[in-house]
């Protein structure tokens, strides 16, 4: 598991959002683990943010007008988020050279300033499903999928991004239709039983006939966070945070595109299917 997590590192990205309205400022430092210029990207080993998040690795967009083009792997940066209801991007970035450093992280940064992306395995799921059925994601080889994570009680980002994918499930043309399956994984084990997730499905309109909401027990839910780098932090008023990120996993079971926030277009989503389909 270890090495698939290492393998499957460059595709993750996460985006770790309050099931409130309202916005926020943050600021920290990382160092850069990879740069993603045409999808304006940048993968940061991060610091703790106190309020927000511990200190892990994790993908963030970055606004348009922050410079990329010339951070490399390795470099230390400080760098500002800026958080809504939609999304979370990184809004200026600036490197941060500590002594003694820079000759070491010039070094890992290599001749390349963009780690490349490589096509990897998607991490397996052992869980439930809203009718209490064991649920496999391998399964599925043969499909298309589009895998998101919620949780029930979510009146922010969750039933938002659902609706994006039951609006998506609707428009496929039938041929698709026949070889897509919708996959969302509860965040909050411990209150989405079956029953609540057959709930939170039949309210938001989804199509239960190709689409299957999981959960399970907290430690197996855990570790299937954990291999796709979700993120949950339950804050001081019982808020949870949580990454708002979906992936696209191709008929082979390989990452094929992750998406991260609310602001995914519906035709570029429709479109990737259909390639990724095909």
């Amino acid at each position: 598991m270890k090495h698939m997590l290492a393998l499957a590192m460059p595709f993750l990205l996460a985006t770790l959002l309050a099931c409130e309205p309202g916005g926020q400022t943050y600021h920290a430092s990382g160092v850069v683990v990879a740069v993603n210029v045409p999808d304006r990207q940048l993968k940061l080993a991060h610091e703790d943010i106190p309020g927000f998040m511990p200190a892990m690795t994790m993908n963030f967009d970055v606004a348009p007008g922050v410079p990329l083009d010339r951070l490399k792997r390795g470099e230390r940066v400080r760098f500002t988020l800026k958080r809504s209801a939609e999304h979370l991007r990184i809004t200026g970035v600036e490197k941060e050279e500590r002594e003694g450093e820079e000759e070491e992280e010039g070094e890992a940064a290599g001749e390349g300033a963009v780690a490349p992306l490589t096509r990897e395995r998607s991490p397996e799921i052992r869980l439930i499903d809203q009718d209490g059925r064991p649920f496999v994601l391998s399964a599925l080889r043969g499909r298309v999928v589009l895998l998101d994570f919620f949780f029930t009680q979510c009146t922010g980002p969750c039933p938002i991004l659902t609706n994006l994918h039951v609006r998506l499930q609707r428009r496929l043309p039938p041929a698709l239709r026949e070889r897509a399956r919708f996959v969302s994984v509860s965040l909050d084990p411990v209150n989405d039983t079956p029953d609540r997730l057959r709930a939170y499905a039949h309210a938001q309109g989804a199509d239960l006939s190709s689409w299957s909401f999981l959960t399970g027990k907290p430690e197996e839910v855990a570790a299937v966070l954990g291999a796709y780098h979700v993120g949950t932090v339950r804050m001081p008023d019982k808020t949870l945070n949580h990454t708002i990120v979906t992936y696209l996993i191709d008929r082979e079971g390989f990452i094929r595109k992750t998406y991260v926030g609310l602001e995914v277009p519906p035709d570029r989503l429709l479109a990737d299917l259909e390639e990724a389909g095909s």
